[in-house]
């Protein structure tokens, strides 16, 4: 089985975001040894000039349990922007007004054709500033849903770059495309009835990168459209004399991968206390992990409040 897709050979970070601006916000990024998913924040206190004290709310996957930062100062200008994505630590917030911090140019118009609706957002570096970010430029990424792809260098470009991908691109990969034809080989053996499900199901696809070794990983997660029970396919990438083949696996060893809106990511759960390996953690139609060796899910407690926004953080520091 063959199937075209837009991968990358490079360990750049893919993206995708908003409709008219997207502004980077420093003064939320936070310091963290362990994945996180963000839930949200509680408003503790208004100071003058319209800033908040509050608790941003994190949920700790390991312990199953929210995890508090307390007390940090949360910008009025973010208090009014919906959160849309985050990279590398950072929060991703859309503006229709003034995007502040780090500047973007404006998106300019999509054709006729073209949603303007948007499905992730990434960026190559975890500094954004160029002056800070000796190894290369940073590269902001707008992926649209659709064909469309937007791409600047934040303090560089004076406008974005559009680019409009000839086939399907994975929308929640972290690479920045390249056109590659993938082979599969290895599938699991189902029967007709169990294909037939599959083939109902909504399908989300993820490529994921090790950021250790650079070995890459398929992720294709089928839901039903009123269920939250997940099922999940992973392939692997193997170089044979055939070229590089996507192989069915149950077993990505130490790793445990992390799905969401955003982007995916993997880490080995030796790196992170209390993680366990071989697993997929959630979040989406439902929350939860999925272990690789049983074929079974685990969901959360239903957490206190609403999840606002939901996207996991990796492991980072400033």
């Amino acid at each position: 089985e063959r199937e075209t897709y837009l991968l990358s050979s490079e360990r750049r970070k893919f993206a995708t975001t908003l409709m008219l601006y997207v502004c980077i916000h420093k003064s939320v990024r936070l310091i963290s040894t362990s994945p996180y998913l963000t839930v949200g924040t509680r408003v503790k206190d208004v100071l003058s000039g319209g800033c908040n004290i509050g608790d941003i709310l994190l949920l700790d996957p390991a312990k199953e349990e929210l995890a508090t930062i307390p007390d940090k100062t949360i910008p009025k200008e973010l208090m009014e922007e919906e959160m849309i994505g985050a990279s590398h630590g950072w929060a991703f917030f859309s503006s229709k007004s003034n995007p502040t911090v780090i500047p973007l140019p404006r998106l300019t118009a999509l054709s006729p054709d073209q949603p303007d609706e948007v499905c992730n957002v990434a960026m190559s570096s975890s500094s954004p500033h160029h002056q800070d970010n000796d190894e290369e430029d940073c590269v902001v990424a707008i992926k649209f849903f659709g064909r469309q792809l937007s791409m600047c260098r934040p303090g560089l470009d004076l406008e974005w770059t559009n680019i409009s991908t000839p086939v399907f691109c994975c929308d929640s990969s972290n690479l920045i495309p390249e056109l590659h034809e993938l082979s599969f080989r290895d599938h699991p053996v189902l029967d007709r009835s169990q294909w037939e499900l599959l083939n109902s199901c909504f399908r989300t696809e993820y490529l994921v990168e090790s950021p250790s070794d650079g070995e890459r990983f398929l992720v294709k997660w089928y839901t039903l459209a009123f269920s939250i029970i997940p099922r999940f396919m992973v392939f692997r990438e193997e170089e044979t004399t055939e070229g590089s083949i996507m192989c069915y696996t149950e077993d990505i060893g130490d790793m445990c991968i992390f799905l969401a809106s955003n982007e995916a990511f993997c880490i080995p759960a030796s790196s992170s206390p209390s993680l366990d390996p071989n697993t997929i953690y959630f979040m989406g139609r439902g929350l939860g992990f999925f272990h690789l060796t049983t074929g079974e899910a685990h969901h959360y407690k239903t957490l206190d409040g609403v999840l606002s926004t939901h996207y996991w953080l990796p492991p980072f520091s400033i």
